[in-house]
């Protein structure tokens, strides 16, 4: 059986005020889930990274809001196709080792199918990786959101400099290290940096583990440990944007980050 990267099966919640970029964002990374080539995922090159490419992977489902009876497109997705979705994902994969279901325009759940979806984005099936879709992530129900990490799809992050890249990096090994004292000893050496590059930083991180949730990069760090970090990134970026000063958010991040309880993985 081809390798392929398993890794945590977190639900991820792709934003973007521009639904096409949300959803090819969740395709790159559903292409990533069931790429069975070696080194970097997706390879782009392998059967199963041109079937997702092309949409016909077996294994990549796409739940869209479905027409009526006159070919009109429904207002909502609904609590049967959510229904449906859950039965489906207790099924064994076709090809890969992994199923994604890509939610399109998940933010037209209607409130059902929200509440229908709580328990499988809680607990969801192994092997199994949810992407939500959504130009406004606060038409979720917060129910929906705290089971979910959350990335900004074709955000600044996303094209993060390097530096920007080499401190969230830095800040994973600080958590991973399941030591308080390496975690204030790095807060404390890049307390200096200006407003942009903090900013960018906190993006930079979130996304960094993101990468992690949705088992693009292993961990030693716990689903929750990383649900709660990246919850207080976010909370540091809402500061950054009212100014509050670059050492204050160091500050709080060296108090309430989640620090983890061993030494990391290595990463592929």
């Amino acid at each position: 059986m081809p390798q392929v990267n398993r890794g945590i099966t977190q639900p991820l919640i792709l934003s973007s005020g521009d639904p096409a970029e949300a959803l090819a964002e969740a395709r790159r990374l559903a292409a990533a889930a069931v790429c069975t080539g070696a080194g970097d995922k997706p390879c782009g090159r392998c059967r199963a990274c041109r079937k997702a490419a092309g949409d016909i992977h077996p294994d990549v489902i796409t739940i869209r809001r479905q027409s009526d009876d006159k070919g009109r497109l429904r207002r909502e997705i609904t609590v049967d196709q959510i229904r449906w979705m859950a039965a489906d994902a207790c099924v064994l994969p076709n090809e890969a080792a992994r199923k994604v279901y890509i939610i399109e325009e998940a933010d037209k759940m209607n409130p059902q199918a929200q509440n229908a979806a709580l328990k499988l984005l809680e607990e969801p099936p192994a092997d199994v990786l949810f992407l939500l879709c959504v130009t406004n992530a606060e038409q979720l129900l917060p129910t929906v959101r705290s089971r979910c990490a959350e990335r900004r799809a074709g955000s600044a992050s996303a094209v993060a400099d390097e530096e920007a890249e080499a401190l969230a990096e830095g800040y994973v090994r600080a958590l991973s290290s399941g030591k308080r004292e390496e975690l204030l000893r790095w807060c404390a050496a890049n307390e200096g940096v200006d407003g942009r590059a903090a900013a960018a930083f906190a993006a930079c991180a979130r996304d960094a583990l993101a990468d992690r949730l949705c088992g693009r990069k292993e961990t030693a760090l716990t689903a929750r440990q990383m649900l709660e970090a990246a919850a207080l990134l976010e909370r540091c970026e809402d500061y950054l944007r009212v100014n509050t000063g670059v050492k204050h958010i160091f500050g709080l991040l060296a108090v309430d980050s989640p620090v983890g309880g061993g030494k990391q993985r290595k990463e592929p």
